[in-house]
């Protein structure tokens, strides 16, 4: 029996597990390796990007483990420097050939990018939900401002914002501005890199519930309906970080771990 079977969000008819496997900085058979395993564990959502370099191996990965293309939302990302429309849709094309997939269920803007108009760039990515090649539009690393911009400005419902979101970084404000438009949030870096494991307050939480920090992070994460994708490249964290759904943190304890967060507590620039 697959240990996750993970709850979903939904927006604008799409339907995200909330929980996925991270594949940043995952590379070759490594990284096709644990797209197959976090499969055969049950894991029915898998993030990468064209900027990872990975999406061959993510392709391989899916198909290795047997489970049917239905079954498993993929995310890819169209990086900054490819935000003019022709760019854009040449990098879409490129992601579906490396995946050897037909169309993602989510396509992201990956990073804004303030040289190229928004207008233009959201137009692309729209065009690229008509035309089949995306079953769902979304963005990436947008801050309030540019959320409601892009909302204007697109034809489609944007259903996502990932960003860095994790209990030291205080995103209150995106995740509010999002959520009022309709998307569902996506944290990626979601135990800041590794941070959370040696966290007093978390090691704590964790242990009430028989867990470790990680998963009480995760835990505090998704009990929040945002979802999490959190990169490994150990089988047993894979199984770790997927068993957060039979635990329910306390409403003091969420506290707890909100308390933990500050304006200025991202690792991403």
């Amino acid at each position: 029996m697959p240990a996750v079977q993970a709850p979903v969000v939904e927006s604008s008819g799409a339907r995200i597990p909330l929980i996925g496997l991270g594949t940043w900085d995952l590379r070759g058979k490594s990284c096709a390796r644990m797209v197959e395993q976090a499969l055969g564990l049950g894991y029915r959502h898998i993030d990468t990007a064209a900027m990872y370099r990975n999406e061959d191996q993510v392709g391989e990965g899916l198909r290795a483990s047997g489970v049917s293309r239905e079954e498993v939302f993929i995310t890819t990302k169209v990086w900054s420097s490819d935000l003019r429309a022709r760019d854009f849709e040449r990098s879409t094309e490129d992601s579906l050939k490396k995946l050897k997939l037909p169309n993602v269920d989510l396509l992201l803007i990956h990073w804004p990018n303030s040289s190229v108009p928004l207008k233009e760039t959201v137009g692309a990515l729209s065009k690229m939900k008509r035309e089949g090649l995306a079953r769902h539009v979304g963005v990436s690393n947008f801050n309030p401002a540019l959320i409601e911009q892009a909302v204007k400005l697109s034809t489609e419902p944007l259903v996502n914002n990932q960003i860095e979101c994790h209990p030291y970084f205080d995103q209150a404000k995106t995740i509010a501005a999002s959520r009022k438009v309709g998307m569902t949030v996506t944290a990626y870096s979601p135990i800041a890199r590794g941070r959370v494991h040696s966290d007093a307050v978390l090691s704590r939480i964790g242990k009430a519930h028989g867990k470790t920090a990680a998963q009480a992070c995760l835990r505090y994460l998704v009990q929040q309906d945002i979802i999490v994708i959190p990169k490994t490249s150990h089988s047993e964290r894979l199984k770790e970080n997927s068993e957060i759904f039979d635990f329910k943190l306390a409403p003091a304890e969420m506290k707890e771990i909100a308390a933990l967060a500050s304006p200025r507590g991202n690792i991403v620039s």
